[in-house]
């Protein structure tokens, strides 16, 4: 086989591999290259550049021994897939999943989490979003200090366990979005430099030096994240990716590397005959991030929306600290359920500046919105969910919108266990200063900071989930409160129509009650803890999540903290 690897500066590059260096030949744009007849899949194998080293493979397929050992050779051909009938899955008018492999399960594994499968196709959702699955440094890790970006964590099952566990999706029906971190590498086994100018040397975010995607070298330095993002999609039948933190991808040449991305995906769906997604995450509000190519916009399918998050939890727990303090009205609510986003050029008292731009014409299916994700809780100092009285008023809001919604673990049960930040770095340094780091990250969030330590393995394992919760009542009944509104939004047209235009949201000018309307289907909130009367002419209830409801001459009287979906008229 012949092993390549780029380093534009090098004067002598070697590989070492079957017990030996051997020098590589350089070839155009800094390419070097040797021929190992003898070497095949699963060999060890590391380079040396100018003497340095040993090195892991930059592009490294496989860290059998972890981000600090060799990289094994890995043929995609050798795995058998059994997914030939499996055409893709459109985002619109899809449900989201997300999950962190490691906490998914008591065993932490790809096959682990393919047993759960089952759970996943009686809640009816069409995706799995599984948080980065980079090698990462020690046994525990959220997944964003990820390096050897093309290979997968031994921990979770390397390759092979990835593929697997996406075959067994596909079989299921439900695609797969993978989340990958193209903004910044891991602080710890991050052996890019000697190679090339794979960064910029200046501090691209809190979480590390920005990525070299406009300098001198940085042709080469964008085809290694191009590379990478073919290369799920391709060769592990990966359905779309979630990029990270787009907003700290600093890029200032003519054409951004998102419109180059999503120029190679959607030739890759051409070729692969499904379709392919890409959802950005950005903090910006910018319209621009999902409108077309040919509108003149980055082509992204879709992009996660915060906005929805912060006015459907400040709605049913009542928290306004930090950056909740501009969604702490319901009359927030009432507009992100109609215009997609709070901040589309308004005054953000968080920032201190006006912030984001209209996405009036934007179809809601572009817009990805949750009521919990793995950010939103594991940012909390004690990672704690939402209880279940919440949830189901939540979840009652978020799976009628016009939105694509997402589900994060463990949420449609009301799952007790936390989600905290956890890592397990090697170095000593990185380790002890991990939750200061942390800590420090969230100054000025409004919250009294008394976390776990990252570090501790305790804290790992409090995250994961404990499925016998489902047996119990309480969370069986929120169980099957979350399945019929997701049956309920795919039975009725009405309720996945992604026309924002066509949302009408009243609220009572005491902060009490909410009706979004979708087509003559009202969708009924009461906040308060007492009974109040909505002005509706309601007809046939179709979902409550308490009783009981009345409809009277006065209009529909729902009890304390509860929802309703029925058809109906305004009084």
């Amino acid at each position: 086989m012949i092993f390549e690897v780029w380093a534009p500066k090098a004067t002598a590059v070697e590989v070492d591999v079957l017990g030996g260096r051997r020098s590589m030949s350089a070839g155009e744009g800094g390419w070097w290259s040797a021929e190992v007849a003898e070497a095949g899949h699963g060999t060890r194998y590391t380079f040396v550049v100018d003497g340095d080293g040993p090195y892991p493979d930059p592009r490294s397929r496989r860290q059998p021994d972890g981000i600090f050992g060799p990289s094994a050779v890995y043929d995609h051909a050798r795995f058998t897939w059994s997914d030939h009938d499996w055409k893709g899955r459109d985002l619109r008018g899809a449900v989201i999943y997300e999950l962190h492999v490691g906490t998914f399960t008591a065993a932490g594994t790809f096959e682990a989490a393919v047993e759960r499968l089952e759970h996943l196709v009686e809640l009816c959702v069409d995706f799995v979003e599984v948080m980065p699955v980079a090698p990462v440094p020690g046994k525990r890790n959220w997944g964003y200090d990820g390096v050897d970006l093309y290979a997968v964590n031994e921990t979770y099952g390397g390759p092979d366990g990835l593929k697997s566990f996406v075959d067994a999706c596909h079989r299921a029906g439900i695609g797969v979005i993978l989340d990958v971190v193209y903004n910044h590498l891991g602080p710890s086994g991050n052996f890019l430099r000697p190679f090339g100018p794979y960064f910029s040397g200046f501090k691209g975010s809190y979480w590390g030096e920005a990525v070299n995607l406009d300098g001198p070298g940085s042709d080469e330095v964008r085809r290694y994240f191009l590379g990478n993002a073919v290369q799920w999609l391709r060769d592990y039948h990966i359905d779309g990716l979630r990029l990270d933190a787009v907003q700290a991808m600093h890029d200032r040449r003519a054409r951004h590397l998102l419109a180059e991305m999503s120029e190679e995906v959607d030739a890759l769906a051409c070729s692969v005959g499904r379709p392919l997604s890409l959802i950005a995450e950005s903090d910006l509000n910018d319209p621009h991030m999902v409108r077309s190519l040919d509108a003149g916009g980055l082509g992204m399918t879709a992009q996660w929306d915060d906005d929805v998050h912060h006015a459907l939890h400040c709605a049913v727990s009542g928290e306004s600290h930090g950056y909740y303090a501009d969604f702490a009205s319901l009359s927030a609510l009432a507009k992100v359920l109609t215009s997609g986003l709070f901040h589309d050029g308004s005054y953000s008292s968080f920032r201190g500046r006006t912030h984001g731009g209209s996405f009036a014409g934007v179809p809601g299916h572009r817009l990805v919105a949750f009521l919990q994700n793995h950010d939103q809780i594991g940012n909390r100092p004690a990672g704690d969910r939402l209880p279940i009285a919440a949830l189901k008023l939540g979840a009652g809001l978020l799976l009628t919108s016009p939105f694509t919604p997402m589900l994060f673990m463990g949420e449609e049960w009301g799952a007790r266990s936390p989600f905290l930040f956890f890592s397990d770095h090697v170095e000593p340094e990185l380790r002890e200063s991990e939750g200061a780091r942390r800590e420090r990250e969230f100054d000025g969030f409004g919250y009294v900071w008394d976390a776990p330590d990252p570090s501790e393995e305790e804290t790992f394992l409090r995250s994961k989930l404990d499925w016998s919760e489902v047996k119990e009542e309480a969370h069986w009944s929120l169980l099957c409160w979350y399945r019929d509104l997701i049956a309920l939004r795919k039975a009725l047209p009405e309720l996945s129509d992604p026309r924002l235009e066509r949302v009408r949201v009243e609220v009572d000018a005491l902060g009490k009650w909410l009706v979004m309307w979708r087509g003559t289907l009202a969708v009924s909130v009461n906040f308060a803890p007492e009974s109040v009367t909505v002005p509706l002419s309601a007809g046939t209830v179709l979902l409550a999540s308490d009783e009981p409801v009345v409809a009277d001459e006065e209009g529909l009287r729902l009890p304390g903290q509860a929802l309703v979906i029925c058809r109906a008229t305004s009084r």
